[in-house]
Parts: structure tokens; sequence; C-alpha cells
């Protein structure tokens, strides 16, 4: 690891620094050469952590000791690290409004740049009509290659990165916090599964403790990755909404699994396909918009 990535990585460990923080710095020092000389004053300008800010001089230095240690345990806990700036970050997923500084990812990175991915996002409360779609729609779309990408979450999340285990697909996880903190802690054993053989990535330090706002933010990530965002089932205001509107912003295919009017939980794909989104009944009607990556 050269010494410009180390140090990135370390100023991604200080306690709630923000993308902007980041780029501010590195406007000023592109090669973070200055970042041993930084102190909390220096980063009042860039962040309004107030945790950061209270630090005195010499806690800094302390909790910059700190993060060497945690960095050092990545090699043996098989964490790797993909900065911006590397070539295996995604060129995908550098179009998007604030892409990541860096990946924090266990598991099979080659699927990072796997083409093409597919977004599938829903309900955390999936009915089984969801079930039932997610058991129409994926097993067809995995057997031409389509990589799988979800957050990882109850319900429709974790349908959707098991079904692909289960056809024998590859599936990518993009989880809110860091890699030590998985949540919902029902998909502990799906975690572990995935880093074994396909992978999951965080834009957070492996111990980042997951905070509210971790899981819209990470949305972006989940949209940005992908060729294409399915809904499945949503509430009319729902969190996967959030994912399918980076996913228009992005310029990225929309899909929308249409639903009852009666059913609360096809309230918001029925408003995405109003406003544009592609209503999906079969694998191809998803397959013939993303004809041109394969």
């Amino acid at each position: 690891m050269d010494e410009f990535k180390k140090r990135l990585i370390q100023l991604l460990h200080y306690p709630n620094v923000t993308w902007n923080a980041v780029y501010q710095i590195l406007k000023k020092d592109p090669t973070l050469s200055t970042l041993h000389y930084l102190r909390p004053q220096d980063f009042k300008k860039n962040t309004s952590s107030t945790k950061l800010n209270s630090f005195k001089n010499i806690e800094f230095d302390r909790y910059s000791d700190l993060i060497h240690e945690q960095i050092r345990q990545y090699k043996t806990n098989e964490i790797q690290v993909i900065s911006f700036f590397d070539p295996q970050y995604p060129a995908i997923l550098k179009e998007i409004y604030q892409p990541p500084w860096a990946l924090f990812a266990k598991g099979d990175i080659s699927l990072l740049n796997r083409e093409p991915k597919l977004a599938v996002v829903g309900s955390r409360q999936a009915t089984q009509y969801g079930k039932r779609a997610i058991r129409l729609l994926l097993p067809h779309l995995i057997e031409k290659g389509i990589v799988i990408v979800s957050g990882l979450a109850k319900g429709v999340d974790a349908l959707a990165h098991e079904c692909t285990i289960e056809n024998g697909g590859k599936t990518v996880a993009v989880i809110a916090g860091g890699l030590y903190h998985i949540y919902p802690k029902d998909n502990v054993e799906l975690a572990s599964k995935m880093m074994q053989n396909h992978l999951v990535l965080s834009e957070y330090p492996p111990d980042t403790k997951p905070e509210k706002w971790h899981f819209p933010s990470r949305n972006r990530i989940i949209s940005g990755l992908s060729a294409g965002t399915l809904l499945i089932e949503a509430k009319q205001k729902s969190g996967s909404l959030i994912t399918a509107n980076y996913a228009v912003n992005e310029g990225r295919e929309v899909f929308s699994l249409p639903g009852s009017i009666f059913n609360p939980f096809s309230h918001g794909t029925n408003s995405l396909i109003q406003q544009g989104a592609k209503l999906v009944t079969t694998p191809e009607d998803i397959l013939e918009e993303l004809h041109f990556q394969k």
C-alpha cells in the first residue's frame, strides 16, 4: 500500500469526518503529505463533528495511534480497502454524486467490476407476493450472469441475496456502518457466507457502528454500482424509493413490480411506474433494457 493511500485511509477513520471534509483537505493537499501535522482545529474548518473538535492535541495523537493499529489488523481479518484512486475502483461508481472515497470490502472484490449489476431493493416486510416475485424474476437473470446488489436488510434485501446464492449466482451487499457491525443481527450468518464467496462492502471503516443516516446514504452506492434498480415492494414513503431516486438521478434504468391498489406495499412501486419506471412482469422486461451490457 502506497503512502498516499495509507494517509487517505487514516483520514477516513477520524470520528465523523464528512465526505466534504475529505474533499476540502485533498483540494488543499492532494498528496495528504501534511496529514500528520493536522490538529483538531484544522478539522474544525471542514467538519461539524463536535466529537472531533473537542479533542485535545495529545488525545488526537493517541487516536491516530489507535487508527494505525486498526488498519494493521485489516490483513488478519481479510479486509481489503479500495480507494477512489485505485484501478480496481468501479468506474460506474465514480459517476455518482459524492462517490465514496474508499470501499472497505470483504469477499470477492473481482465482483466490483463484473457487469452488469442489478440492484434489487424493497420492503423490510416482504409479503408472499414479493417473495414469489423474487423467485420468479431472479433465477433467469442470475443464469444470464447478472450480479445482484442489495443492502443486506431484512425482507426483500436478504431474500434477493439468498435467492442469488441458492441459484448459483453472485451477489454484493452494501451495508450501513462497518464490517464489524453487521445489522440486523439476524443477517450475520448470511453476511458471513457472503464474505466467503460473494462480497460485502461499506464506505465506513470496519469498527463504525451503524447510524440512522448511514442507511439512506449507502443507498446511493447500491444504485451507483448497478446498471439498473429493481423495486420489488415499497410503501409510499419508503427508503427503497430513495435508492430508486438515486438511480433516476444517475441516469440508470429503473424497474418496478406492479401490485394491487389495495396493498400498501405496492403504493410505492405503482407510484414509481406512474413516474416512468419500467413495469416488470417477466425477467425479459429487465434483460431487454440491459442487453447492451451483454
